[in-house]
């Protein structure tokens, strides 16, 4: 191989690519070694005694597989997130659903006599005005300010 240094050198230069992309034929060897010019380096190349090699690209498999499974809805986990608190739930989004859900908890207690309908009122105006951070804290509040009905 350390013969035909010289000889890979012209022939990546004539081929335009790296030396590491340059194949001589392992039969015609000799013919190889005693090819001097670039002359007789062309003439290698034209008879098919040297070739340059395909360029090795990047697999895109991997990223077709991770595309399929993005389809899916895999890998969208809490490790996979980046970004602000809510650049994948907006701040619209999220008041949306914890207002639906004290609206929700409010109703069921009216529903079933737990709180009267002037507490009610007064507790839906105080989750509009965002008081309540959630049902869990709405529920503290009523423990605290004792707003139960008196059976």
């Amino acid at each position: 191989m350390t013969g035909l240094k010289s000889q890979r050198r012209l022939a990546a230069k004539i081929l335009k690519v790296g030396q590491n992309r340059v194949w001589i034929d392992p039969e015609r060897m000799e013919d190889a070694e005693t090819a001097i010019t670039r002359e007789e380096i062309k003439k290698l190349i034209h008879e098919g005694v040297i070739k340059p090699l395909p360029k090795k690209g990047v697999s895109h498999a991997r990223a077709r597989i991770l595309h399929e499974k993005k389809k899916k809805g895999r890998r969208r986990g809490v490790g996979s997130r980046s970004g602000a608190a809510h650049a994948k739930i907006s701040k619209k989004e999220a008041w949306m659903i914890k207002i639906r859900a004290l609206r929700k908890r409010l109703r069921e207690l009216k529903a079933s006599k737990i709180i009267t309908e002037s507490t009610y009122r007064k507790l839906y105006k105080m989750a509009s005005s965002g008081r309540f951070e959630s049902v869990g804290d709405l529920e503290r509040y009523l423990k605290a300010y004792e707003l139960w009905r008196k059976r």
